[in-house]
Protein backbone atom coordinates (compact mmCIF):
# COMPACT_ATOMS: atom_id res chain seq x y z
CA UNK A 1 0.00 0.00 0.00
CA UNK A 2 2.81 2.18 -0.23
CA UNK A 3 3.77 4.71 -3.25
CA UNK A 4 7.00 4.47 -3.10
CA UNK A 5 10.03 5.53 -5.06
CA UNK A 6 13.25 3.17 -4.26
CA UNK A 7 15.15 4.68 -7.22
CA UNK A 8 16.71 6.96 -5.68
CA UNK A 9 18.71 6.39 -2.01
CA UNK A 10 16.45 5.66 0.55
CA UNK A 11 16.09 8.39 3.45
CA UNK A 12 13.47 6.70 5.55
CA UNK A 13 15.69 3.96 7.09
CA UNK A 14 17.09 3.72 10.64
CA UNK A 15 20.50 5.02 10.94
CA UNK A 16 23.26 1.88 10.51
CA UNK A 17 23.69 2.16 14.75
CA UNK A 18 19.58 1.73 15.13
CA UNK A 19 19.63 -1.39 12.85
CA UNK A 20 20.51 -4.65 14.69
CA UNK A 21 23.76 -6.06 13.68
CA UNK A 22 22.92 -9.51 11.82
CA UNK A 23 25.59 -12.27 11.50
CA UNK A 24 27.35 -12.75 8.28
CA UNK A 25 26.34 -16.35 6.53
CA UNK A 26 27.73 -17.71 3.80
CA UNK A 27 24.80 -19.92 2.80
CA UNK A 28 22.47 -19.25 0.27
CA UNK A 29 20.10 -17.91 -1.34
CA UNK A 30 18.56 -17.33 2.13
CA UNK A 31 15.11 -15.53 2.77
CA UNK A 32 16.42 -12.32 2.68
CA UNK A 33 18.45 -12.64 -0.53
CA UNK A 34 15.07 -13.91 -2.15
CA UNK A 35 13.41 -10.80 -1.01
CA UNK A 36 15.54 -8.15 -1.92
CA UNK A 37 15.26 -10.02 -5.55
CA UNK A 38 11.28 -9.65 -5.44
CA UNK A 39 11.10 -6.10 -3.90
CA UNK A 40 12.27 -4.18 -6.93
CA UNK A 41 9.53 -6.13 -8.67
CA UNK A 42 6.69 -5.36 -6.09
CA UNK A 43 7.97 -1.89 -5.76
CA UNK A 44 7.56 -1.26 -9.30
CA UNK A 45 4.06 -3.08 -9.55
CA UNK A 46 2.76 -1.18 -6.79
CA UNK A 47 4.25 2.60 -7.98
CA UNK A 48 2.54 1.76 -11.13
CA UNK A 49 -0.64 0.55 -9.72
CA UNK A 50 -1.14 3.23 -6.83
CA UNK A 51 -0.84 6.08 -9.27
CA UNK A 52 -2.73 5.18 -11.86
CA UNK A 53 -5.47 2.80 -9.97
CA UNK A 54 -5.48 5.02 -6.96
CA UNK A 55 -8.04 7.65 -8.82
CA UNK A 56 -10.49 4.58 -8.84
CA UNK A 57 -10.27 3.39 -5.48
CA UNK A 58 -10.28 6.72 -4.04
CA UNK A 59 -14.25 7.10 -5.87
CA UNK A 60 -14.65 3.97 -4.62
CA UNK A 61 -13.29 4.49 -1.30
CA UNK A 62 -15.24 7.91 -1.18
CA UNK A 63 -18.74 6.23 -2.46
CA UNK A 64 -18.33 3.25 -0.26
CA UNK A 65 -17.85 5.60 2.68
CA UNK A 66 -21.30 7.41 2.09
CA UNK A 67 -22.96 4.17 1.70
CA UNK A 68 -21.73 2.89 4.93
CA UNK A 69 -22.88 6.27 6.82
CA UNK A 70 -26.25 6.12 4.35
CA UNK A 71 -27.60 3.26 6.63
CA UNK A 72 -28.08 5.48 9.61
CA UNK A 73 -29.06 8.93 7.97
CA UNK A 74 -31.98 6.78 5.98
CA UNK A 75 -33.81 6.32 9.89
CA UNK A 76 -33.37 10.35 10.49
CA UNK A 77 -34.46 11.30 7.05
CA UNK A 78 -37.36 8.81 6.61
CA UNK A 79 -38.48 8.58 10.05
CA UNK A 80 -41.85 9.70 9.23
CA UNK A 81 -42.41 6.93 7.35
CA UNK A 82 -40.37 4.56 9.50
CA UNK A 83 -41.31 4.63 12.61
CA UNK A 84 -44.54 5.40 14.59
CA UNK A 85 -45.70 5.69 18.07
CA UNK A 86 -46.67 2.38 20.08
CA UNK A 87 -50.09 0.84 20.00
CA UNK A 88 -51.71 -1.65 22.01
CA UNK A 89 -52.59 -3.78 19.37
CA UNK A 90 -51.47 -4.63 15.95
CA UNK A 91 -53.79 -5.04 12.94
CA UNK A 92 -54.12 -7.88 10.73
CA UNK A 93 -51.79 -7.98 8.03
CA UNK A 94 -53.74 -8.56 5.12
CA UNK A 95 -55.91 -5.53 6.50
CA UNK A 96 -53.03 -3.27 6.46
CA UNK A 97 -52.26 -4.86 2.91
CA UNK A 98 -55.80 -3.82 1.81
CA UNK A 99 -55.13 -0.32 3.16
CA UNK A 100 -52.24 0.17 1.13
CA UNK A 101 -53.93 -1.13 -1.98
CA UNK A 102 -56.59 1.39 -1.74
CA UNK A 103 -53.85 4.33 -1.52
CA UNK A 104 -52.35 3.02 -4.69
CA UNK A 105 -54.87 1.09 -6.96
CA UNK A 106 -53.12 0.42 -9.73
CA UNK A 107 -49.93 -0.99 -8.06
CA UNK A 108 -49.59 -4.75 -7.96
CA UNK A 109 -48.51 -6.29 -4.42
CA UNK A 110 -45.72 -8.59 -4.25
CA UNK A 111 -44.36 -8.63 -0.53
CA UNK A 112 -44.78 -7.26 2.55
CA UNK A 113 -42.52 -6.71 5.43
CA UNK A 114 -43.88 -6.64 8.92
CA UNK A 115 -42.26 -4.44 11.49
CA UNK A 116 -39.20 -5.93 13.04
CA UNK A 117 -39.63 -4.51 16.50
CA UNK A 118 -42.22 -1.84 18.53
CA UNK A 119 -43.13 1.49 16.76
CA UNK A 120 -41.72 0.02 13.28
CA UNK A 121 -43.85 0.68 10.08
CA UNK A 122 -45.10 -2.19 8.06
CA UNK A 123 -43.81 -1.79 4.50
CA UNK A 124 -45.69 -2.92 1.58
CA UNK A 125 -43.94 -3.48 -1.70
CA UNK A 126 -45.73 -2.97 -5.00
CA UNK A 127 -44.55 -3.20 -8.58
CA UNK A 128 -45.36 0.08 -9.68
CA UNK A 129 -45.02 1.48 -13.57
CA UNK A 130 -43.73 4.90 -12.06
CA UNK A 131 -41.01 3.59 -10.13
CA UNK A 132 -37.54 2.51 -11.82
CA UNK A 133 -36.88 -0.81 -12.88
CA UNK A 134 -35.83 -3.17 -10.46
CA UNK A 135 -37.45 -0.83 -8.13
CA UNK A 136 -40.20 -1.16 -5.65
CA UNK A 137 -42.92 1.27 -4.15
CA UNK A 138 -42.69 0.79 -1.05
CA UNK A 139 -46.36 1.87 0.81
CA UNK A 140 -45.55 2.03 5.08
CA UNK A 141 -48.21 1.68 6.91
CA UNK A 142 -49.22 1.86 10.59
CA UNK A 143 -49.41 -1.38 11.93
CA UNK A 144 -51.69 -0.10 14.80
CA UNK A 145 -53.88 2.56 13.10
CA UNK A 146 -53.68 1.37 9.62
CA UNK A 147 -53.00 4.91 8.70
CA UNK A 148 -50.64 4.74 5.61
CA UNK A 149 -47.42 6.76 6.63
CA UNK A 150 -45.87 7.05 2.92
CA UNK A 151 -44.97 5.69 -0.46
CA UNK A 152 -41.14 5.91 -1.65
CA UNK A 153 -39.18 3.43 -3.91
CA UNK A 154 -37.68 0.49 -2.34
CA UNK A 155 -34.47 -1.40 -4.26
CA UNK A 156 -33.02 -4.88 -3.52
CA UNK A 157 -32.96 -7.05 -0.61
CA UNK A 158 -32.02 -5.07 2.12
CA UNK A 159 -35.00 -2.30 1.38
CA UNK A 160 -32.70 0.38 0.32
CA UNK A 161 -34.89 3.84 0.06
CA UNK A 162 -33.88 6.30 -2.33
CA UNK A 163 -31.10 8.04 -0.58
CA UNK A 164 -29.15 5.06 -0.09
CA UNK A 165 -30.19 3.59 -3.76
CA UNK A 166 -28.15 6.92 -5.36
CA UNK A 167 -25.40 6.25 -3.26
CA UNK A 168 -25.10 2.59 -4.10
CA UNK A 169 -25.47 3.52 -7.72
CA UNK A 170 -22.78 6.05 -7.05
CA UNK A 171 -20.85 3.62 -5.59
CA UNK A 172 -21.50 0.38 -8.14
CA UNK A 173 -21.46 2.37 -11.79
CA UNK A 174 -21.52 5.64 -11.25
CA UNK A 175 -24.66 5.97 -12.51
CA UNK A 176 -23.19 5.02 -16.02
CA UNK A 177 -24.92 1.37 -16.27
CA UNK A 178 -22.91 -1.46 -17.33
CA UNK A 179 -20.19 0.62 -18.33
CA UNK A 180 -19.80 2.25 -15.40
CA UNK A 181 -19.53 -0.95 -13.73
CA UNK A 182 -16.45 -1.53 -15.77
CA UNK A 183 -14.64 1.36 -12.73
CA UNK A 184 -15.94 -0.51 -9.82
CA UNK A 185 -14.74 -3.51 -10.58
CA UNK A 186 -11.23 -2.18 -11.84
CA UNK A 187 -10.55 -1.04 -8.75
CA UNK A 188 -11.66 -4.35 -6.71
CA UNK A 189 -9.54 -6.26 -9.33
CA UNK A 190 -6.44 -4.23 -7.63
CA UNK A 191 -7.01 -3.54 -4.65
CA UNK A 192 -6.16 -6.77 -3.28
CA UNK A 193 -2.74 -6.61 -4.97
CA UNK A 194 -1.87 -3.02 -3.66
CA UNK A 195 -2.84 -3.83 -0.18
CA UNK A 196 -1.08 -7.63 -0.29
CA UNK A 197 1.99 -5.40 -2.17
CA UNK A 198 1.88 -2.92 0.17
CA UNK A 199 2.07 -5.40 2.95
CA UNK A 200 4.99 -6.87 1.64
CA UNK A 201 7.07 -3.69 1.43
CA UNK A 202 5.76 -2.78 4.43
CA UNK A 203 7.00 -6.13 6.60
CA UNK A 204 10.38 -5.88 4.77
CA UNK A 205 11.65 -3.11 5.64
CA UNK A 206 13.94 -2.40 8.55
CA UNK A 207 13.10 -0.61 11.55
CA UNK A 208 14.68 -0.13 14.92
CA UNK A 209 11.90 -2.07 17.07
CA UNK A 210 8.55 -4.02 16.81
CA UNK A 211 6.39 -0.67 18.06
CA UNK A 212 7.55 0.80 14.58
CA UNK A 213 5.67 -1.38 12.53
CA UNK A 214 2.25 -1.47 14.20
CA UNK A 215 2.30 2.64 15.47
CA UNK A 216 2.55 5.75 13.68
CA UNK A 217 5.65 8.28 14.51
CA UNK A 218 5.45 11.61 15.57
CA UNK A 219 7.36 14.70 14.89
CA UNK A 220 7.25 17.27 12.60
CA UNK A 221 6.05 16.70 8.74
CA UNK A 222 8.06 14.44 6.87
CA UNK A 223 8.22 12.09 3.98
CA UNK A 224 9.08 9.77 6.47
CA UNK A 225 6.57 10.44 9.26
CA UNK A 226 3.85 10.12 6.50
CA UNK A 227 5.45 6.75 5.37
CA UNK A 228 4.90 5.90 8.62
CA UNK A 229 1.41 6.65 9.09
CA UNK A 230 0.94 5.17 5.25
CA UNK A 231 2.33 1.64 6.70
CA UNK A 232 1.18 1.43 9.86
CA UNK A 233 -2.39 2.51 9.22
CA UNK A 234 -2.48 0.05 6.22
CA UNK A 235 -1.19 -2.73 8.30
CA UNK A 236 -4.30 -2.29 10.48
CA UNK A 237 -6.40 -2.37 7.41
CA UNK A 238 -5.30 -4.23 4.94
CA UNK A 239 -7.31 -7.91 5.95
CA UNK A 240 -10.40 -5.87 5.57
CA UNK A 241 -9.21 -4.26 2.45
CA UNK A 242 -8.47 -7.50 1.15
CA UNK A 243 -12.20 -9.21 2.28
CA UNK A 244 -13.64 -5.84 0.93
CA UNK A 245 -11.65 -6.65 -3.08
CA UNK A 246 -12.99 -10.49 -2.45
CA UNK A 247 -16.85 -9.73 -1.54
CA UNK A 248 -17.04 -6.76 -4.48
CA UNK A 249 -15.29 -8.81 -7.22
CA UNK A 250 -18.23 -11.98 -6.19
CA UNK A 251 -20.74 -9.77 -7.83
CA UNK A 252 -18.40 -8.08 -10.45
CA UNK A 253 -18.98 -8.56 -14.04
CA UNK A 254 -16.66 -10.64 -15.65
CA UNK A 255 -14.77 -11.97 -12.39
CA UNK A 256 -18.31 -12.98 -10.87
CA UNK A 257 -19.08 -14.93 -13.54
CA UNK A 258 -15.94 -17.21 -13.48
CA UNK A 259 -16.30 -17.17 -9.58
CA UNK A 260 -20.06 -18.24 -9.67
CA UNK A 261 -18.77 -20.85 -12.36
CA UNK A 262 -16.03 -22.43 -9.64
CA UNK A 263 -18.33 -21.66 -6.88
CA UNK A 264 -20.82 -24.14 -8.81
CA UNK A 265 -18.37 -26.68 -9.99
CA UNK A 266 -16.76 -27.13 -6.49
CA UNK A 267 -20.88 -27.52 -5.24
CA UNK A 268 -21.18 -24.44 -3.38
CA UNK A 269 -24.43 -23.18 -5.47
CA UNK A 270 -27.05 -21.06 -3.51
CA UNK A 271 -29.75 -23.86 -3.02
CA UNK A 272 -33.13 -22.44 -3.62
CA UNK A 273 -36.70 -23.17 -1.95
CA UNK A 274 -39.50 -24.82 -4.43
CA UNK A 275 -42.51 -22.78 -4.47
CA UNK A 276 -44.25 -24.39 -7.08
CA UNK A 277 -47.71 -25.98 -6.60
CA UNK A 278 -48.62 -29.65 -7.44
CA UNK A 279 -49.63 -29.85 -11.00
CA UNK A 280 -48.38 -25.93 -11.75
CA UNK A 281 -47.32 -26.08 -15.51
CA UNK A 282 -45.70 -22.85 -17.45
CA UNK A 283 -46.35 -20.95 -14.82
CA UNK A 284 -43.86 -17.55 -14.60
CA UNK A 285 -41.24 -17.01 -11.29
CA UNK A 286 -40.38 -13.73 -12.53
CA UNK A 287 -43.52 -12.26 -11.29
CA UNK A 288 -44.15 -12.66 -7.61
CA UNK A 289 -47.86 -11.43 -7.07
CA UNK A 290 -50.88 -10.54 -7.84
CA UNK A 291 -52.03 -7.56 -6.28
CA UNK A 292 -53.86 -7.22 -2.43
CA UNK A 293 -56.43 -9.36 -3.86
CA UNK A 294 -54.57 -11.88 -1.63
CA UNK A 295 -56.03 -10.78 1.39
CA UNK A 296 -59.22 -11.21 0.92
CA UNK A 297 -58.77 -14.77 0.80
CA UNK A 298 -59.25 -15.69 -2.73
CA UNK A 299 -56.46 -15.46 -6.06
CA UNK A 300 -57.13 -15.82 -9.23
CA UNK A 301 -55.85 -19.76 -8.87
CA UNK A 302 -58.64 -20.23 -6.51
CA UNK A 303 -58.87 -20.60 -2.85
CA UNK A 304 -56.40 -18.82 -0.59
CA UNK A 305 -56.24 -18.85 3.63
CA UNK A 306 -55.09 -15.43 3.50
CA UNK A 307 -51.69 -13.64 4.56
CA UNK A 308 -52.18 -14.30 8.41
CA UNK A 309 -52.81 -17.32 8.15
CA UNK A 310 -49.81 -18.16 5.51
CA UNK A 311 -47.53 -16.60 8.20
CA UNK A 312 -49.03 -18.53 11.20
CA UNK A 313 -47.92 -22.05 9.16
CA UNK A 314 -44.88 -20.89 8.61
CA UNK A 315 -43.92 -19.62 12.00
CA UNK A 316 -45.05 -23.13 13.01
CA UNK A 317 -42.56 -24.82 10.38
CA UNK A 318 -40.34 -23.33 12.58
CA UNK A 319 -39.89 -19.30 11.23
CA UNK A 320 -39.48 -17.79 14.21
CA UNK A 321 -37.28 -14.41 13.84
CA UNK A 322 -39.38 -11.19 13.96
CA UNK A 323 -37.69 -9.71 10.88
CA UNK A 324 -39.55 -11.12 7.75
CA UNK A 325 -40.31 -11.07 4.59
CA UNK A 326 -43.40 -12.64 2.94
CA UNK A 327 -43.51 -12.85 -1.05
CA UNK A 328 -47.22 -13.09 -2.24
CA UNK A 329 -48.09 -16.06 -4.70
CA UNK A 330 -48.02 -15.76 -8.25
CA UNK A 331 -49.54 -18.02 -10.96
CA UNK A 332 -48.77 -21.60 -9.89
CA UNK A 333 -47.10 -20.73 -6.65
CA UNK A 334 -47.23 -20.34 -2.81
CA UNK A 335 -46.53 -18.08 -0.35
CA UNK A 336 -42.84 -17.80 0.08
CA UNK A 337 -41.96 -16.80 4.11
CA UNK A 338 -38.23 -15.81 4.46
CA UNK A 339 -36.21 -14.73 7.77
CA UNK A 340 -34.20 -11.58 6.88
CA UNK A 341 -32.20 -11.33 10.14
CA UNK A 342 -28.51 -10.82 9.57
CA UNK A 343 -27.79 -10.23 13.07
CA UNK A 344 -25.39 -12.91 14.59
CA UNK A 345 -26.48 -15.94 15.29
CA UNK A 346 -28.35 -15.43 11.01
CA UNK A 347 -31.71 -16.20 10.86
CA UNK A 348 -32.05 -16.77 7.05
CA UNK A 349 -34.24 -19.76 6.77
CA UNK A 350 -37.49 -20.14 4.37
CA UNK A 351 -40.55 -21.81 4.01
CA UNK A 352 -43.10 -21.72 0.89
CA UNK A 353 -46.72 -22.74 1.81
CA UNK A 354 -49.46 -23.79 -0.11
CA UNK A 355 -52.26 -20.61 -0.50
CA UNK A 356 -55.12 -23.36 -0.72
CA UNK A 357 -54.65 -25.14 2.78
CA UNK A 358 -51.87 -23.89 4.11
CA UNK A 359 -49.44 -26.67 4.16
CA UNK A 360 -45.86 -26.09 3.79
CA UNK A 361 -44.43 -26.92 -0.02
CA UNK A 362 -40.90 -26.52 1.03
CA UNK A 363 -38.76 -25.40 3.42
CA UNK A 364 -34.91 -24.42 3.12
CA UNK A 365 -32.56 -23.72 6.56
CA UNK A 366 -29.64 -21.95 6.09
CA UNK A 367 -27.74 -24.03 7.74
CA UNK A 368 -28.18 -26.61 5.16
CA UNK A 369 -26.36 -24.43 2.73
CA UNK A 370 -23.19 -25.48 1.24
CA UNK A 371 -20.03 -24.02 3.21
CA UNK A 372 -18.80 -21.74 -0.03
CA UNK A 373 -22.56 -20.35 -0.30
CA UNK A 374 -23.30 -19.76 3.47
CA UNK A 375 -19.84 -17.81 3.15
CA UNK A 376 -20.65 -16.21 -0.24
CA UNK A 377 -23.91 -14.56 1.35
CA UNK A 378 -22.23 -13.78 4.90
CA UNK A 379 -19.44 -11.76 2.46
CA UNK A 380 -21.97 -10.11 0.31
CA UNK A 381 -23.64 -9.15 3.29
CA UNK A 382 -20.94 -7.69 5.23
CA UNK A 383 -19.53 -6.01 1.70
CA UNK A 384 -23.33 -4.03 1.36
CA UNK A 385 -23.29 -3.21 5.59
CA UNK A 386 -26.23 -5.52 6.36
CA UNK A 387 -24.50 -8.29 8.57
CA UNK A 388 -24.31 -7.32 11.80
CA UNK A 389 -25.77 -4.32 11.20
CA UNK A 390 -24.41 -0.93 13.13
CA UNK A 391 -20.86 -2.47 13.90
CA UNK A 392 -21.14 -3.53 10.33
CA UNK A 393 -21.60 -0.49 9.03
CA UNK A 394 -18.63 1.17 11.43
CA UNK A 395 -16.71 -1.45 10.01
CA UNK A 396 -17.14 -0.03 6.51
CA UNK A 397 -17.11 3.39 7.41
CA UNK A 398 -13.43 3.01 8.81
CA UNK A 399 -12.22 1.36 6.04
CA UNK A 400 -13.48 3.55 3.43
CA UNK A 401 -11.64 6.22 5.51
CA UNK A 402 -8.73 4.61 5.79
CA UNK A 403 -8.58 4.01 2.34
CA UNK A 404 -8.76 7.31 1.53
CA UNK A 405 -6.02 8.53 4.02
CA UNK A 406 -3.72 6.26 2.58
CA UNK A 407 -4.39 6.85 -1.01
CA UNK A 408 -3.63 10.79 -0.11
CA UNK A 409 -0.64 9.89 2.16
CA UNK A 410 0.71 7.73 -1.22
CA UNK A 411 0.82 10.55 -3.23
CA UNK A 412 1.66 12.76 -0.96
CA UNK A 413 4.78 11.05 -0.68
CA UNK A 414 5.06 10.61 -4.20
CA UNK A 415 4.98 14.38 -4.68
CA UNK A 416 7.56 15.03 -1.76
CA UNK A 417 9.67 13.11 -3.96
CA UNK A 418 9.46 14.49 -7.33
CA UNK A 419 10.67 14.35 -9.38
CA UNK A 420 11.39 10.75 -8.15
CA UNK A 421 11.42 7.75 -10.47
CA UNK A 422 10.17 4.38 -10.34
CA UNK A 423 12.25 1.37 -9.98
CA UNK A 424 14.68 0.88 -12.94
CA UNK A 425 12.93 -0.98 -15.51
CA UNK A 426 14.11 -4.85 -16.32
CA UNK A 427 13.38 -5.73 -12.47
CA UNK A 428 12.33 -8.48 -13.37
CA UNK A 429 15.76 -10.06 -14.65
CA UNK A 430 16.76 -9.75 -10.99
CA UNK A 431 14.31 -12.38 -10.20
CA UNK A 432 15.76 -16.35 -10.01
CA UNK A 433 13.84 -18.38 -12.95
CA UNK A 434 13.01 -20.91 -10.53
CA UNK A 435 10.75 -18.34 -9.05
CA UNK A 436 10.34 -16.17 -12.03
CA UNK A 437 8.47 -18.69 -14.20
CA UNK A 438 5.64 -19.46 -11.67
CA UNK A 439 5.33 -15.90 -10.69
CA UNK A 440 4.18 -15.70 -14.14
CA UNK A 441 2.18 -18.88 -14.45
CA UNK A 442 0.26 -17.46 -11.54
CA UNK A 443 -0.04 -13.96 -12.98
CA UNK A 444 -1.23 -15.31 -15.92
CA UNK A 445 -4.02 -17.52 -13.94
CA UNK A 446 -4.67 -14.56 -12.47
CA UNK A 447 -4.99 -12.16 -15.19
CA UNK A 448 -7.57 -14.29 -16.72
CA UNK A 449 -9.57 -15.28 -13.86
CA UNK A 450 -10.43 -11.75 -12.92
CA UNK A 451 -10.07 -10.09 -16.52
CA UNK A 452 -9.75 -6.51 -15.69
CA UNK A 453 -6.86 -7.25 -13.59
CA UNK A 454 -5.25 -8.83 -16.56
CA UNK A 455 -5.94 -6.00 -19.03
CA UNK A 456 -4.60 -3.47 -16.87
CA UNK A 457 -1.85 -5.19 -16.60
CA UNK A 458 -0.67 -5.64 -20.01
CA UNK A 459 -1.90 -2.20 -20.44
CA UNK A 460 0.93 -0.79 -18.18
CA UNK A 461 3.68 -3.43 -19.78
CA UNK A 462 2.69 -1.94 -23.22
CA UNK A 463 2.83 1.58 -21.44
CA UNK A 464 6.06 0.74 -20.22
CA UNK A 465 8.38 -0.96 -22.76
CA UNK A 466 6.68 2.57 -24.94
CA UNK A 467 8.00 4.86 -22.56
CA UNK A 468 11.34 2.63 -22.79
CA UNK A 469 11.50 2.81 -26.46
CA UNK A 470 11.18 6.46 -26.32
CA UNK A 471 14.13 6.69 -23.73
CA UNK A 472 15.98 4.32 -25.79
CA UNK A 473 15.20 6.62 -29.18
CA UNK A 474 16.05 9.81 -27.08
CA UNK A 475 19.40 8.51 -25.42
CA UNK A 476 20.28 7.58 -29.35
CA UNK A 477 19.89 11.24 -30.66
CA UNK A 478 21.68 12.99 -28.13
CA UNK A 479 24.83 10.05 -28.67
CA UNK A 480 23.99 10.92 -32.72
CA UNK A 481 24.04 14.74 -31.82
CA UNK A 482 27.23 14.84 -29.32
CA UNK A 483 29.21 12.53 -31.91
Amino acid sequence: MTIDDPARPETTEAPPSEIPATPETSTAPSKASTWSALRPLVMRLHFYAGVLVAPFLLVAAASGLLYALSFQAEKVIYAHELEVPVGDTTLPLSQQVNTAGKVNPNGTVTAVWPGAEPGATTRVLMADPDVPEGTSLAVFVDPYTGDVRGQLPSFGSSGALPLRTWIDGLHADLHLGELGRNYSELAASWLWVIALGGLLLWLGRRRKNRRALFVPEGGPASRRRTLSWHGSVGLWAVTGLVLLSATGLTWSRYAGENIGTVQDGLGGATPTLTATLDGAAGSSSEHEGHGAGHAQGTTAQGPDIGLDKAVEAARAAGIDSPRISVVLPAEGKGYVVKETDTQFPLQLDSVAVNPADGTVLDRLAFADYPLLAKLTRIGIDAHTGVFLGLFNQLALAALGLALILLILWGYRMWWLRRPGRPVARGAWRKVPVTMLLPLAAVTALVGWFVPLLGLSLLLFLAVDLTLALVAKLRAGARTNRTA
